[in-house]
């Protein structure tokens, strides 16, 4: 029996799966996906589980249930490319024919001292319920800074202002502008939004250490009672420990079927890969399609054919009444972006599975 194995059970590893059970799996392959969790977690909403208006229940979405997946759960410890192996920390360890890597992101320090230790990220379900309590534990009139004031940040600032009125809120950014990789007309009506809930934008920041209570930069310190951590992602260890050729940001350089070229049984999906687009739930779930129709054209004997990826915009929410996004080329702001995120919301929770 071939072992065809998925690490990583989010939006890539799942929208493989789906895209493989629509098709003929062949009598011989046997598919097993890996996830330490026992469920698929709607990572985009982290940030409104950090801020508290959502329990961790409601993000949780059970993994797909379909006849001849195999579901093995532990935690990934290594990955032997040239045996064709997977190691755990506890347990044998797993063999594959053909394996995609789809294994998320962690937080990126950018190697700024004590910013690992005294700052909460929300990369991990461990690591956002971490925040959470750490956020809803502060006194009232506390100060809290958010480091990053891009897509996640803006998010977790605004939805910590509304479930959190008391609070002291700020957003720290080494850029000009919050929301930089967005036109301006988005950024200012984000701004606009933050100075009249009276959460500040500190801008052309560059943070340089964090110590308990203090973060520190080149014009001098701001006290925090919780600093969150937003500015920026990259491929968790066991990626980084991959001796195969990536890109700046540390992400697996590709062949045009998202193979590694010099391992063409590894596919890589999602956060991990080099892709000419920025990370996103939209490109994970893209490529994962894509991944498991390379996967059926190759046992089929078949040469793949591939469209080219093609994604339908980025929202974002300011609390539960406003949001912003780009949808193609049009900049949209207000309540209509945020209806349009709670129907796309809707869809992954119930339509997955």
């Amino acid at each position: 029996m071939k072992q065809f194995v998925i690490l990583g059970g989010g939006y890539g590893g799942t929208a493989v799966i789906h895209e493989l059970f629509k098709g003929h799996i062949p009598s011989d392959v046997q598919v097993t996906l890996v996830d330490r969790l026992p469920f698929h977690s709607l990572k985009t909403e982290y940030y409104a589980l950090a801020a508290g208006t959502v329990s961790d229940y409601e993000l949780r979405v059970p993994f797909p249930n379909y006849s001849g997946l195999q579901i093995k759960y532990g935690e990934v410890s290594s990955i032997d490319l040239s045996h064709r192996l997977i190691h755990f920390q506890q347990g044998d360890p797993l063999e594959y024919d053909q394996l995609v890597i789809a294994l998320g992101c962690t937080d990126n320090y950018h190697q700024i001292p004590g910013a690992e230790e005294h700052s909460y990220g929300i990369q991990s379900f461990s690591a956002v319920r971490e925040a959470y309590l750490q956020l809803n534990n502060v006194k009232p009139y506390g100060k809290v800074n958010v480091i990053g004031g891009g897509l996640s940040g803006v998010e977790i600032a605004a939805e910590l202002r509304e479930s959190r009125p008391d609070l002291n809120i700020s957003i720290i950014d080494r850029g000009s502008r919050v929301l930089g990789g967005f036109p301006p007309k988005v950024s200012g009506y984000v701004t606009k939004w933050f100075e009249e809930h009276e959460v500040a934008t500190l801008s052309n920041i560059s943070t340089t250490k964090l110590e308990n209570g203090v973060i520190y930069h080149a014009d001098g310190e701001i006290a925090s009672d919780v600093t969150i951590w937003t500015a920026g992602i990259q491929p968790p260890a066991l990626v980084q420990n991959l001796a195969v050729e990536k890109d700046r940001q540390g992400r697996v350089l590709l062949n045009a079927y998202y193979q590694i070229p010099d391992y063409p049984e590894v596919f890589v999906c999602g956060d991990c890969a080099s892709l000419p687009f920025a990370p996103s739930a939209q490109v994970a779930e893209g490529q994962g399609q894509q991944i498991a129709q390379i996967a059926s054209s190759l046992w089929r004997g078949e040469e793949p054919k591939l469209q080219r990826l093609k994604l339908k915009g980025t929202l974002g929410s300011l609390g539960k009444k406003a949001g912003f996004g780009l949808m193609g080329k049009a900049q949209v702001t207000g309540r209509v972006p945020r209806i349009l995120k709670t129907g796309v919301l809707w869809l992954s929770k119930f339509h997955i599975g």
